[in-house]
């Protein structure tokens, strides 16, 4: 029997640049979930739940493959704050953000469309944002108009200019895919990037 297919349940530039590094095949497919937060559901809850839920959805169109869940929020003055999509929405994060630290969670999932079952983390990060000016924060947003990015920043990018440390196991994390763990998910369904022969 074929090993199963690597699927990244998602259409985000990100991710998919993430895990393209590791070097393995894989595709790409949007899962097309409801991402509104259930009453009293804690961060941690809420993207292990959108991971799971992400990774699920595809499994009927493709039965048989290791498909990647992954869902992502920061939590300002204890808030959870997702992507802004406008320049007001993502300057008043910024400006929320500005001389605290913040903590991402990011969910994931692998979820085996032949057994139906899934293994779902949860890795945190944490960002201490330096204090921001208006206009700072202004200019940032012009430049690189991070408007789908949980946090309003693209730490990759000219994000960079706005912190003052940055504290967790996978810098990855940060931007939308902990590869650490995934790739240690992956292992044991004897997926090693070292040991492919593609």
């Amino acid at each position: 029997m074929s090993s199963p297919q690597l699927l990244l349940a998602s259409t985000s530039v990100y991710r998919k640049a993430l895990l393209e590094k590791t070097g393995l095949t894989f595709t790409c497919a949007s899962p097309n979930i409801d991402e509104t937060p259930a009453s009293g559901e804690s961060p941690t809850e809420l993207v292990k739940r959108l991971a799971q839920s992400k990774a699920s959805a595809l499994a009927t169109a493709h039965p048989h493959h290791l498909i990647i869940g992954s869902d992502q929020v920061c939590v300002i003055d204890g808030r959870i704050t997702g992507k802004p999509h406008t320049f007001d929405n993502a300057f008043r994060q910024l400006q929320a953000a500005s001389g605290k630290t913040v903590t991402f969670y990011t969910g994931l999932s692998l979820y085996n469309s032949e057994t139906s079952q899934a293994k779902t983390i949860c890795e945190t990060f944490d960002v201490t944002f330096r204090p921001l000016t208006a206009e700072e924060i202004s200019g940032y947003l012009h430049r690189e108009e991070p408007y789908d990015c949980a946090g309003s920043f693209k730490c990759e990018g000219l994000g960079i200019t706005l912190f003052d440390s940055l504290t967790g196991r996978d810098p990855n994390t940060l931007i939308g895919l902990p590869l650490i763990a995934l790739l240690a998910l992956l292992r044991e369904h004897g997926i090693n990037p070292l040991l492919e022969t593609q």
